[in-house]
């Protein structure tokens, strides 16, 4: 993760939205240990990038914000992980700040609740829907880096919303109950951002949604 830096951003438009087709798949909880992961069987529809079909595969919660804008951590960061047919990987992060609870982790609260004290343990949650977690913003910073967990792949198109959304307390103590390593922490410190351009896609038409 890096920090997004006004002064390094580059402001453009060319990017285009997220042009996301997702849709309601069958999906499994797990705590992994070190967080909680709500994977789609088969995946859950696509995410398209420079022409790149991207199917999203899994969803991933960081507590607190492995990303910071201008310095500031937040509470939480939600991945939504997608590969495409040739092993080439996108995520798409969404920050969180303490406030409203988010709708998306109330429908999930007492699952996530089931599975805090286990490890390793896949509970069936269903049918869920990845539209129903809210981006509320066109804008997004784009660069590309590596995974922040092992193995930390290289390449990876990173692209984080630039609204930084609300989550409540409870929600992440539910998160993070599930991390079972000394820090009670899960995000990755801060890498450099060396070279790499990180760029800030703003509609052209400057509406403010």
């Amino acid at each position: 993760p890096v920090d997004l830096l006004n002064e390094r951003v580059q402001i453009v438009s060319h990017l285009g939205r997220l042009n996301r087709n997702y849709k309601p798949s069958n999906s499994t909880l797990r705590n992994r240990g070190h967080d909680m992961m709500l994977k789609w069987e088969g995946g859950a529809g696509t995410l398209q990038i420079n022409g790149t079909q991207y199917v999203l595969q899994q969803a991933h919660w960081h507590s607190p914000s492995e990303h910071t804008i201008n310095g500031r951590r937040f509470n939480l960061e939600l991945h939504m992980v997608h590969e495409s047919k040739d092993g080439k990987i996108a995520v798409v992060g969404i920050l969180y700040k303490l406030g409203r609870p988010d709708s998306f982790l109330s429908s999930l609260e007492h699952l996530l609740a089931e599975v805090t004290d286990t490890n390793e343990e896949e509970r069936v949650v269903g049918i869920t829907d990845p539209r129903d977690i809210k981006i509320g913003s066109r804008k997004y910073f784009r660069y590309i880096g590596s995974l922040t967990v092992p193995p930390c792949t290289q390449n990876v198109v990173w692209t984080i919303v630039r609204k930084v959304r609300t989550v409540s307390r409870e929600q992440i103590r539910l998160l993070r109950v599930a991390v079972h390593d000394e820090s009670n922490t899960n995000a990755r410190p801060l890498q450099a951002i060396n070279e790499r351009s990180v760029h800030l896609f703003r509609p052209n038409d400057q509406d403010q949604n």
